[in-house]
């Protein structure tokens, strides 16, 4: 490959990669705008801002999915966590009132 054409082809990668940082960003917002609803509904019925028996559910679900896909199960579960910490926030901030 010329050097030319691995430019070509770096370019054409670098933009594939920032289109899929788009629409990654376009997906959490949008499941962030899920959650918060889920957070109000939670807040006027007095529900904990938390439910582990769904969070161990999600788990193995994206466990199972990265393998699926070829992702490490461990890091799916790391962003997993780190999205449910975000989650648990907006749902605590809902319950006091925030």
């Amino acid at each position: 490959m010329s050097d030319d054409a691995a430019r070509t082809e770096l370019l054409r990668l670098r933009a594939s990669i920032d289109n899929i940082d788009a629409a990654l960003i376009f997906m959490l917002a949008e499941r962030f705008r899920c959650t918060q609803q889920v957070g109000r509904l939670k807040a006027e019925h007095q529900m904990p801002p938390s439910d582990p028996g769904r969070e161990e559910q999600q788990v193995a679900r994206l466990r199972a999915l990265a393998e699926q896909a070829h992702l490490d199960p461990e890091f799916a579960e790391k962003w997993f966590n780190f999205v449910v910490a975000e989650v648990i926030r907006h749902h605590t901030e809902a319950a006091e009132g925030r």
